[in-house]
């Protein structure tokens, strides 16, 4: 009896703590679209409702999803909860957001998927839709550029970008960042976005 009761014990203690650490369901993935109004996507507010509602679509359930966006008064790297953070096949993307912002993250063309499991179409293919809104710096915090708070969507102002493939035109450091490469050109429209390799598309993550 001692050694039964023990072992109920150790099952009891024991079983949340392992069911949280094998939890590797879908808690990050870049939008398989835009919600249509380029970069007027209802400021944060709006563009965090984007994100529940693609995961629910997707099968996601249980999640807070935080859109990974800056703006003048709130840094997208304080949006997103503690981590850690896994895509749609179960690929840890980073533990915290010290490794998201570092270069031990694990954000590739091939890891950076959106909710339906798919590869973001990169440099070299057609169309190009690397350019991913994130309104940042490469530390997560607010830069200047983040279409008027993602409120804009016509032909004025402008937003800061990452590459979603971790590839641009040379080698430097701003080509291969996930969350702050270039700003856009020619405003803030889905056409605009095209112009430079995007589409309008912006990364979430749950933050509980």
């Amino acid at each position: 009896m001692n050694r039964a009761l023990a072992f109920t014990v150790a099952v009891l203690t024991c079983s949340p703590l392992s069911a949280q650490a094998q939890d590797t369901s879908m808690s990050f993935f870049v939008t398989s679209a835009n919600p249509g109004r380029g970069g007027d996507l209802g400021g944060l507010a709006g563009a965090d409702a984007y994100c529940n509602s693609l995961a629910t679509a997707s099968g996601s359930t249980g999640k807070t999803w935080r859109a990974y966006l800056s703006t003048d008064t709130e840094n997208a790297r304080d949006r997103i909860g503690n981590g850690p953070w896994y895509n749609a096949k179960g690929e840890k993307i980073a533990d915290d957001v010290a490794s998201l912002h570092s270069d031990n993250n694990n954000l590739t063309k091939q890891s950076a998927l959106n909710e339906k499991g798919e590869v973001i179409p990169g440099r070299g293919d057609s169309p190009n839709r690397h350019d991913i809104l994130t309104g940042s710096k490469p530390d997560g915090t607010a830069a200047p550029e983040t279409c008027g708070n993602w409120t804009m969507g016509g032909a004025e102002g402008a937003a800061i970008v990452g590459h979603s493939d971790r590839t641009g035109l040379d080698d430097s450091d701003a080509a291969k960042s996930w969350n702050s490469s270039h700003s856009t050109r020619g405003g803030c429209s889905n056409e605009a976005f095209k112009g430079t390799g995007g589409d309008g598309l912006f990364y979430c993550f749950a933050s509980n």
